[in-house]
């Protein structure tokens, strides 16, 4: 187990050996570029470049060809969830004091069609169509966690798993059991995991000290206060889910999860139900 992210990173296999070792070594390393990419906190970040640039009157900047993967999913849940799901909140969230202020003027929020992405001459790039900033901490752990996956599995090994606070995927012959934090502060069995992943948000009104992580909601939308659990295939997409979950009201809310290729698993409410 590792500190990387903000978070703690547990990958494990059920294969043993040098090729194992090796294997965890190259998963791990998944997660030290994904903390030189998409970390917001760092203002050395790749992430900080392209939000300092775009808030200074920048244009377009060149990025890593797996910084354009990963913008390119979140730009189309966004797209897929009316906006439920919206990667360019960093401005609100700075505002929140949720977030560290890198400089830069910027608007609160945007949407998912403000990302522009290509290739020129070889080198992928992004740009953002107005002053905003964007912040990837929960799909960019999820995805860490797919291509650490695939690390493993390119390695040939039988089976494994890889943990980054909570979100969680195992493939092959792995299966771990799932517990949840409830918002009293219980674990709940949600049962075993096996080839597939697993995310949760917290949502609330009040901020938590013991969860600092903030779900923001769009102006037209309310939180459904509660812990927020989806199953999916990748883990990005488990994470991106849990905060549209969190968005939707219970009525449609499995519905719409499942059509956008996830599990509604919960929410356990704040309050107990009335007997």
């Amino acid at each position: 187990m590792r500190p990387l992210l903000g978070t703690y990173v547990e990958i494990g296999t059920t294969a043993g050996g040098r090729v194992a070792e090796a294997a965890l070594l190259r998963a791990f390393s998944c997660f030290d570029l994904a903390q030189r990419l998409w970390s917001f906190h760092d203002p050395a970040s790749e992430l900080s470049r392209l939000n300092r640039a775009a808030c200074n009157g920048g244009g377009a900047e060149p990025v890593h060809p797996l910084t354009v993967r990963l913008l390119r999913l979140a730009r189309a849940m966004g797209r897929a969830s009316d906006g439920l799901f919206n990667c360019t909140v960093g401005g609100r969230l700075v505002a929140l004091g949720a977030l560290p202020e890198h400089g830069g003027t910027c608007l609160e929020q945007g949407h998912a069609d403000d990302l522009v992405l290509g290739r020129a001459r070889g080198t992928a790039f992004c740009r953002l169509a107005r002053p905003l900033k964007i912040t990837l901490d929960g799909i960019a752990k999820g995805f860490t966690v797919d291509l650490a996956v695939a690390a493993l599995r390119r390695a040939g090994l039988p089976g494994g798993w890889v943990n980054a606070g909570g979100d969680l995927r195992c493939f092959g012959d792995a299966a771990l059991p799932v517990h949840r934090r409830e918002m009293d502060g219980s674990l709940r069995l949600l049962g075993q995991l096996r080839n597939a992943a697993i995310a949760s948000s917290r949502a609330s009104d009040m901020p938590d000290p013991a969860f600092p992580a903030r779900l923001i909601a769009q102006p037209e939308t309310a939180l459904a206060a509660g812990v927020h659990s989806v199953l999916a295939r990748y883990a990005w997409r488990a994470d991106a889910l849990t905060k549209v979950a969190s968005q939707l009201p219970a009525a449609n809310r499995a519905e719409r999860i499942h059509a956008l290729g996830g599990h509604v698993l919960g929410p356990c409410p704040s309050t107990p139900p009335e007997n």
